[in-house]
C-alpha cells in the first residue's frame, strides 16, 4: 500500500494524504496526466473509472465517471486551476450530473497534488480542502479516505507497467460505452509543434495522409469556434476521392480542440453525406513526446462500428509516422 500517512485538520479544514512509490517523479506524473492511466486507478477497484475528458491545462475540464458492480454510475469532474509541470497541479473537484455539468447539490473541494524527488523514487501529497467543516464531515461519511486508499492501492501496478503506455508504441483504440471511441498515440514532438502540424495546412499535407499513395490536394482549416474545416484525399493511382468537412466548436490552443465532422461528396463539397461526429483533441505533454488523445463520439453504436471497420486506425497510425518522421523530425 503506497499510501503511508492520513491526516485531517478540522481547523484548516483539510485532508492530507501521504503516498510513496519508487519510480521516478516523471512517471508517477504521467500516470496522472495521462486518461488511459489514471482511469486504472483513479475509482476503487469494485467502482473503476472512464475518463471522458482530461485537459491537464489552467482553465481545462475533466469529466469522468465511475462504474459500480450492478451498473450504477457515479459522475465527477475536475475544473483545472494550475499547473506546475511536474511538480504539482491544482484542481476544483466535485460531483456532476450524467451530462457533466456540477452538481450544485453536492460539496466541490479544491485539491493539491504536489509531486516530490525522494531517496528511493517518488512522493505524492495530496491535500483536499473544504468550505466548511460541515463539508470536510460529510465526504468523510461517504468513505472518502477509505475510497481514496483502495484507489491508490492500484497506483503501483500502473507506474511500475513500463511497456503499455511508453512512447514507440503504435496509435492505440479504446472503445467507451455505447458509441464513443479513443485513440491515443504518444508523438515525439513537443505540444506546440504537434499542436502546429494539426493547424497549419502546408503541415497538414504532408503527414495526414493513411496509407501511401494519397494526396490532400484541399485542406483548409478551422483556427476559431463557428469556422468550417474541410479536407479533401485522392488516391494517386485510380483517382478514387474522399473528404471531410464539419465546424470547429471549442478551440484552446495548443491544447485541445473540438469540431464536428462528416464525409462530403464530390458533387456536392458543400453538404454532408454521412452520420456525424464530433471530435476532440487533446494535446498533453508526457515523457518521450505529446500524448495524442482523440474522443470520437458517433451517433449510435453501428456507425461506430461501421467507421473503425474501416482501418481508420491503421490510417491514423500511417499519417502519425509520418508527423513524426517527416515534419518534426525536419
Amino acid at each position: 500500500m503506497p499510501i503511508t500517512a492520513v491526516n485531517t485538520d478540522p481547523e484548516a479544514l483539510t485532508l492530507t494524504v501521504v503516498a510513496d512509490f519508487t519510480v521516478p517523479v516523471r512517471r508517477l506524473w504521467d500516470a496522472y496526466l495521462d486518461p488511459r492511466q489514471i482511469e486504472r486507478f483513479w475509482g476503487p477497484p469494485e467502482y473503476p473509472a472512464t475518463f471522458l475528458r482530461h485537459d491537464a491545462f489552467p482553465g481545462g475540464l475533466t469529466n469522468y465517471y465511475m462504474t459500480g458492480p450492478e451498473g450504477d454510475r457515479s459522475h465527477g469532474y475536475w475544473e483545472w486551476v494550475a499547473v506546475d509541470e511536474p511538480r504539482a497541479f491544482e484542481v476544483r473537484d466535485g460531483f456532476s450530473h450524467d451530462d457533466g455539468t456540477p452538481n450544485a447539490e453536492m460539496p466541490s473541494m479544491r485539491m493539491v497534488f504536489e509531486f516530490a524527488e525522494t531517496a528511493l523514487g517518488s512522493r505524492l501529497t495530496t491535500t483536499t480542502h473544504f468550505s466548511s467543516l460541515e463539508e470536510l464531515e460529510q465526504l468523510q461519511g461517504m468513505g472518502m479516505v477509505e475510497g481514496m486508499s483502495a484507489a491508490m492501492g492500484q497506483i503501483d501496478a500502473v507506474v511500475e507497467d513500463l511497456a503499455s503506455f511508453a512512447a514507440g508504441r503504435g496509435t492505440e483504440l479504446q472503445l467507451i460505452g455505447e458509441n464513443q471511441a479513443r485513440t491515443s498515440r504518444i508523438v515525439r514532438g513537443t505540444v506546440e509543434q504537434v499542436w502546429r502540424a494539426h493547424h497549419d495546412p502546408d503541415l497538414l499535407r504532408r503527414w495526414q495522409l493513411g496509407p501511401d499513395g494519397w494526396t490532400m490536394p484541399i485542406c483548409e482549416v478551422g483556427t476559431e469556434p463557428g469556422q468550417r474545416h474541410r479536407s479533401g484525399w485522392e488516391n494517386s493511382a485510380d483517382g478514387q476521392r474522399f473528404g471531410f468537412t464539419g465546424v470547429v466548436q471549442e478551440i484552446a490552443p495548443p491544447h485541445r480542440s473540438v469540431s464536428t465532422e462528416a464525409m462530403w461528396t464530390l458533387e456536392d463539397p458543400d453538404a454532408a453525406n454521412s452520420p456525424e461526429t464530433i471530435n476532440e483533441l487533446t494535446l498533453t505533454p508526457v515523457e518521450g513526446g505529446t500524448l495524442v488523445s482523440l474522443l470520437i463520439t458517433y451517433p449510435d453504436s453501428a456507425t461506430r462500428e461501421m467507421i473503425l471497420s474501416t482501418g481508420m486506425v491503421d490510417g491514423m497510425e500511417a499519417s502519425y509516422a509520418r508527423l513524426e518522421n517527416e515534419v518534426i523530425a525536419a
